[in-house]
């Protein structure tokens, strides 16, 4: 589609986001949630299970839609999208990073160098450990340079040697590249090496808070 969009501040805005599932009893998973995110956050997404941070983050990224409020992303509403606009803002705004990360032999050899596996270029996915592939998957979300990156467990089936690494990684390319992410996250470490704090509880957002970090702390969380 050309060029990566042009983003200003902020990258992000949920407004009043309501979802229900199920057709007679309904059960309310996002109950209006607000949320803004300015660009060049690394923000991370916290709660207990099933407290709606999936949810949230499948409506962010325009793969499920909300049942009341609206998601803007970029300053464009997409609420007023149908399913190819869907499609085009997918691709122009946002890229992924899930937990299991269903790779495909084929992938970019100049950003797999910058991730640290141009020596790998050769392998299939089933020959790289998991914090490889899972590098692989980064690189594979940064390739168009979306303004908007959503990771969603990136670290759950990592080892903790492997998930300093991917952190790294993304705080990297978040310092670099100026990379806005949304991190959904179990692990505290990783909460308190992003710049943000959001706790999801019951479907609304319990707490907001901004993670102050010494002049010299290291990328990788714990390290």
């Amino acid at each position: 589609m050309g060029e990566p969009a042009t983003v200003s501040a902020p990258v992000l805005v949920v407004e009043g986001v309501v979802k229900e599932f199920g057709d007679v009893a309904k059960t309310r998973a996002l109950d209006g949630v607000d949320l803004t995110v300015g660009p060049g956050e690394l923000t991370a997404l916290i709660g207990p299970s099933g407290s709606g941070k999936s949810t949230l983050l499948n409506i962010i990224g325009l793969l499920e839609r909300p049942t009341a409020g609206r998601v803007l992303l970029g300053g464009h509403d997409t609420s007023q999208l149908d399913e190819p606009g869907l499609t085009a803002m997918r691709a122009r705004m946002l890229g992924f990073v899930f937990q299991f990360h269903h790779l495909l032999p084929a992938r970019a050899a100049a950003l797999l160098k910058r991730v640290g596996l141009g020596a790998r270029q050769g392998h299939y996915p089933s020959q790289l450990s998991g914090g490889e592939q899972q590098r692989v998957a980064i690189a594979r979300a940064l390739a168009s340079r979306p303004p908007l990156v959503l990771a969603d467990e990136p670290t759950g089936n990592l080892d903790t040697a492997s998930s300093k690494e991917v952190f790294a990684l993304m705080r990297r390319f978040n310092r670099e590249r100026g990379t806005t992410f949304i991190v959904v996250t179990h692990d505290p470490r990783i909460a308190e090496g992003c710049d943000r704090v959001v706790e999801l509880v019951d479907g609304r957002i319990q707490s907001d808070r901004a993670v102050v970090h010494p002049p010299d702390v290291p990328d990788a969380p714990g390290a």
